[in-house]
C-alpha cells in the first residue's frame, strides 16, 4: 500500500543512502505521519507547513516494505502512523512538492 510523507527537502538531500528515516516526529510523538492520496497530502502540507520556508518533498513510501508497525490511529484512514523508523528502501519514489509565492503548497504529479 502506497502512503506519502513530507518532508524537508535538505533533510531528505542530508540522509545517505540505506539509512533508516527518523523525521522529527518519530522522536516528538512516536510515530511518522503519513497521508494517502495526494490532494490530502498537498492539505495536510499547506495545514502544518505552509509558514515554514525553504523547500519540501514528498516521499513516496511503500507500507508494504515497512518493517515497524503502522496503523491508523482513528476511523479515518487517509492518515496511517508508523510506529518505527522507515526503512529506506521503503521509499519508492521522491518528488518536490511545488509552492506558490506566499508558501502555499500546490498539487503534485501522482
Amino acid at each position: 500500500m502506497l502512503t506519502y510523507h513530507v518532508a524537508p527537502a535538505a533533510a531528505w538531500a542530508s540522509l545517505e543512502p540505506g539509512v533508516a528515516i527518523r523525521p522529527p516526529s518519530l522522536a516528538a510523538e512516536g510515530f511518522i505521519h503519513c497521508t494517502t492520496g495526494a490532494a490530502e497530502m498537498v492539505a495536510t502540507a499547506n495545514r502544518h507547513y505552509r509558514d515554514r520556508e525553504g523547500a519540501f518533498v514528498v516521499l513516496t513510501v511503500d507500507l508494504d516494505r515497512v518493517t515497524a508497525p503502522w496503523r491508523y490511529d482513528s476511523t479515518d484512514t487517509r492518515y496511517p502512523h508508523v510506529y518505527g523508523e522507515l526503512p529506506y528502501d521503503s521509499v519508492v519514489a521522491v518528488q518536490p512538492i511545488p509552492r506558490a509565492a506566499d508558501g502555499t503548497f500546490l498539487p503534485f504529479e501522482d
